[in-house]
């Protein structure tokens, strides 16, 4: 038997939300620490906001890991690069369709109303190397694989699989 191991890892950035949340507590961090001048009281404040706005810039990476091995897609979430949690399990003899986001393989699937799963990189790239995968007729999963996950997958799946 030839089981087939692929694995990808896929850096989803920051989002802007915990971006400015970051910005405005280390902004909060400098106002107290000047403030510490006219109050005593504002240098323990300072401490507290320059520790919260570290913790929330550190929480905030996130990197996405998608592994391929013996007909099932395991998706990981990593963040800070320290904790790793399992996301979701797919196996591919119930993927309906997996091709470029964009593709005009998964025009019948359009008008489905599924629940969104996305698991990829959060920077948009010109083309777009996005994939979407609909699964059991419930739910789309958007990835953003390497060309060797793709082709591990078309091996497989070689009707479900679309490179576009």
């Amino acid at each position: 038997m030839s089981d087939m191991y692929v694995e990808c890892l896929v850096s989803a950035g920051r989002s802007k939300t915990a971006k400015s949340i970051a910005i405005g507590l280390f902004a909060l961090t400098v106002f107290f620490v000047l403030a510490t001048l006219w109050i005593a009281p504002a240098l323990l404040l300072a401490i507290i906001t320059g520790i919260a706005g570290g913790v929330v810039w550190a929480n905030s990476a996130l990197e996405y890991e998608y592994l391929y091995l013996d007909k099932e897609i395991t998706v990981d979430r990593i963040v800070a690069q320290s904790r790793r949690k399992r996301v979701a399990t797919y196996s591919v003899d119930r993927i309906e369709a997996f091709a470029p986001i964009h593709s005009w393989h998964l025009d019948n699937f359009k008008n489905r109303d599924v629940k969104v799963f996305d698991y990829a990189s959060r920077e948009r790239k010109e083309p777009d190397e996005r994939f979407a995968m609909y699964y059991e007729g419930g739910s789309k999963v958007i990835l953003s694989p390497s060309p060797e996950f793709v082709k591990a997958l078309a091996n497989v799946a070689p009707r479900k699989v679309f490179k576009d």
